[in-house]
């Protein structure tokens, strides 16, 4: 079982709203453990963002995982999961009630907004990037 995971989400939209995907990596001790992507449709970009944690939240909790550091491009969405922004829209508040559901199911859940000139940000924004390639 995996203590800590570090998770690096990211999702984009192509147009706002547009085609749009959401990737993850989950690191431990420095190294990709995993990665995932998923096409979403039409979504705007913070929606994606959205969906590109929960899809990396719902991981961690598959590996058992009891803490979980969140690194996200996404001011917004990092600040709505900590409690400093409120949410405001009506279906962001919906995929913010689902990752939030998933948060607290681990003991310690942290949310940082880092730079898109992040090394692991960059992975994931590549792998968005080559789902909606594949897919557009």
């Amino acid at each position: 079982m995996v203590k800590q995971l570090s998770l690096y989400s990211d999702g984009g939209a192509r147009g706002n709203p547009g085609p749009a995907a959401a990737a993850f990596l989950a690191i431990e001790n420095t190294e990709i453990i995993k990665n995932g992507s998923r096409f979403l449709g039409t979504r705007t970009n913070n929606q994606a963002e959205y969906e590109a944690l929960t899809m990396g939240l719902e991981y961690a909790i598959s590996t058992g995982a009891q803490e979980i550091i969140c690194y996200l491009d996404s001011e917004l969405v990092a600040r709505q999961m900590k409690g400093e922004y409120r949410v405001k829209n009506v279906e962001l508040e919906k995929l913010y009630l689902k990752a939030h559901a998933l948060r607290v199911r681990f003991k310690k859940a942290e949310f940082y907004n880092v730079s898109r000139n992040n090394y692991f940000i960059k992975k994931a924004d590549a792998l968005v990037n080559k789902t909606l390639d594949e897919q557009t």
